[in-house]
């Protein structure tokens, strides 16, 4: 960095601006609703704002004894910031300073330490390992998406088809050094194939920023700054204005549970434990990071803040939340019991972005019991429009990964799902938790050596989860049917998007969007289990009912042909996973009748839809 000559005569301090709570441009701030846990946009206070011929900087760390701005536009010397009273909130306004500029913060704790910090809610930050925050002017990219936000819904009957990804390893960038297309150059690329493909939505794992690749962002430093390896934050803005353009959604991961513990982000922020727990038994998570102590309220204020920003500011559609166990449950254990604290917090953020934000969807990674997560909070919920099934995930993995002999034991497995399917609003997830660490790729779950039947089985699982009540979620490179695991260091094997296998998920995603049927999961008539009158313990019917359309899936998960046999009219086939140009046998679907039933042979490892 370049060391400017000091400036230092130039400072305006804070007693130059209004006392917190009055106007002054378009920033302000109700100091008391700050205390209480009230606010939704801190952000428009906190942080570095340009104001006319100046940027003012803000921070609140009540327990520092003194705070310093040190960056360009002081000539890295210390400039200092004045506490308001002994409120905890510090201010400066340095003219002439502009977007672009590093800066960060030295503050002073009241023992003595001095550790420089990013800005908490700073809205740019450097690539990974450097730390400054950036002057960033929000304005400087206008949406033109209007008719999209003024006609997206979170209709729980409305198809949802979730594209997961990790935005680094996508595809491999070979003009940059780490191999990263920036936003606006993903854009060019991703957007078709959303399109070509049939799917409603793009979830981005979370691209706030963070310091250490491995974590995928799930550790952040920098809660308001989109992470720096893909470039600006206009250049994220422009992205999800071309994916609105091209009628596909956006969703963002938010991590609202923990952070990252480097010693320039939110750790010890003002010389205390100020945004974690002062005890490490509940301090320190199990992945290694700091917990949030949402008991604080202006905590809950930071937090939900970062949480409305990404749906004000950046148009996302919809925020899919982590961890949230860890919101209901002391350290995610119901053993330990209810926090009533992070409980609290929950219920007011999501009522609040709801009020705020009717139409984006709020979705929680939820892997408890806990009842009511998808209820209205004044219904007595926790206010979520979805909840990941995690449950229908370990039981359908588990039945595949079981050799074909011993599957009638466990058939009940594909059946329990529906026993509690009604008590919330589902989502199914086949995600990146599922495709690392040792877990192997979904194709590679399938039991079995052989590669041909790796795929088949994998393919009547898919039909089975696409027929399946709820909505869906697929982490990339489940629909290239990858034979190995994804890490965030590789990319995808795009030669695979040439095989059949490819095709079919394809033809999958594209007859579920364009089936009706297949989209009103949660009205009570619309799915029943379809009766089987012949032996066939692996063979599993699900009837779909909606708008005067009836489909029927019948799926296979046998090592032998097996019989449907069942009171049926007429049909039309609208997939069979057997078809040779998904790579399967290519078999005629064979279908007698006798008397009122009418019997449909399944080849093994095959799975068809039927419209009725």
């Amino acid at each position: 960095l370049v060391r400017l000559p000091r400036r230092q005569d130039s400072v305006h301090f804070a007693s130059d601006h209004p006392p917190l709570g009055e106007k002054k441009g378009s920033a302000s701030m109700n100091q008391h609703q700050f205390f209480t846990g009230e606010i939704f946009d801190a952000y428009r206070w906190f942080g570095a704002h340009i104001e006319q011929n100046a940027v003012v900087f803000r921070t609140f760390a009540p327990n520092a004894s003194r705070i310093t701005l040190t960056g360009a536009c002081n000539g890295w010397t210390e400039t200092d910031l004045i506490q308001d009273g002994r409120s905890g909130f510090w201010s400066v306004s340095v003219p002439d300073a502009r977007a672009g500029q590093f800066y960060k913060y030295r503050i002073y704790g009241p023992d003595g330490s001095v550790t420089e910090h990013c800005d908490p809610y700073g809205f740019a930050m450097e690539l990974r390992p450097a730390c400054c925050s950036i002057i960033t002017d929000l304005e400087e990219y206008r949406f033109t998406d209007e008719a999209w936000m003024n006609s997206r819904t979170a209709s729980p009957d409305a198809p949802l088809n979730i594209y997961e990804m990790h935005l680094g390893s996508w595809m491999r960038n070979p003009d940059d050094a780490n191999g990263w297309y920036t936003y606006d150059e993903i854009a060019r690329r991703l957007i078709p194939y959303l399109q070509e493909n049939g799917y409603t939505h793009v979830e981005f794992l979370p691209l706030s920023e963070h310091p250490f690749d491995g974590s995928w962002g799930y550790q952040n430093t920098g809660f308001f700054a989109p992470t720096s390896r893909y470039g600006t934050p206009a250049q994220l803005k422009l992205l999800i204005d071309k994916l609105h353009h091209a009628g596909i959604g956006a969703i963002m991961d938010f991590v609202p549970v923990h952070f990252a513990v480097d010693s320039y982000g939110l750790a010890k922020y003002d010389g205390t434990h100020l945004y974690e727990y002062p005890h490490s038994a509940v301090g320190e998570s199990e992945w290694g990071s700091y917990n949030f102590i949402h008991s604080r309220r202006e905590v809950r204020c930071f937090l939900q803040s970062a949480a409305d920003y990404w749906l004000t500011e950046f148009h996302f559609d919809g925020l899919r939340m982590d961890a949230v166990s860890r919101l209901i449950y002391w350290q995610g254990d119901p053993a330990r019991g209810v926090n009533g604290d992070t409980l609290e917090f929950l219920k007011n953020m999501n009522r609040g972005l709801k009020a705020r934000h009717p139409s984006a969807l709020l979705i929680a990674e939820d892997s408890t019991a806990y009842p009511g997560v998808t209820r209205p909070v004044d219904e007595g919920g926790l206010g979520f429009d979805y909840k990941w099934d995690l449950g229908w995930m370990h039981d359908t993995l588990e039945f595949c990964q079981t050799q074909p002999d011993l599957r009638p034991r466990d058939h009940g497995k594909l059946l329990w799902s529906m026993h509690y399917f009604f008590n919330e609003h589902y989502l199914l997830p086949l995600s990146h938790d599922e495709v690392v660490h040792g877990k192997a790729a979904i194709v590679q779950k399938m039991w079995g050596a052989d590669e041909c039947d790796k795929y088949a089985q994998a393919r009547v699982m898919y039909l089975y989860m696409f027929t399946h009540p709820g909505k869906k979620l697929n982490f990339m490179g489940n629909e290239l049917g990858q034979l190995y695991e994804w890490s965030e260091a590789g990319t995808l094997d795009w030669v695979l998007a040439e095989r059949p296998f490819h095709r079919f998920f394809h033809s999958l995603c594209k007859t579920y969007v364009e089936n009706s049927a297949l989209h009103a999961d949660y009205a009570p008539d619309n799915f029943r289990w379809a009766k089987n009158h012949a032996d066939a313990p692996c063979v599993f019917g699900m009837e779909r009912r909606a708008n005067g359309e009836t489909l029927l899936a019948l799926c296979n998960f046998a090592d032998s042909e097996q019989n449907f046999t069942a009171s049926l009219p007429k049909f039309t086939i609208l997939l069979d996973s057997n078809a040779a140009e998904f790579g399967g046998t290519g078999e005629t679907l064979a279908v007698s009748r006798k008397d009122d039933l009418c019997t449909v042979a399944l080849p093994r490892y095959s799975a068809v839809l039927l419209k009725l």
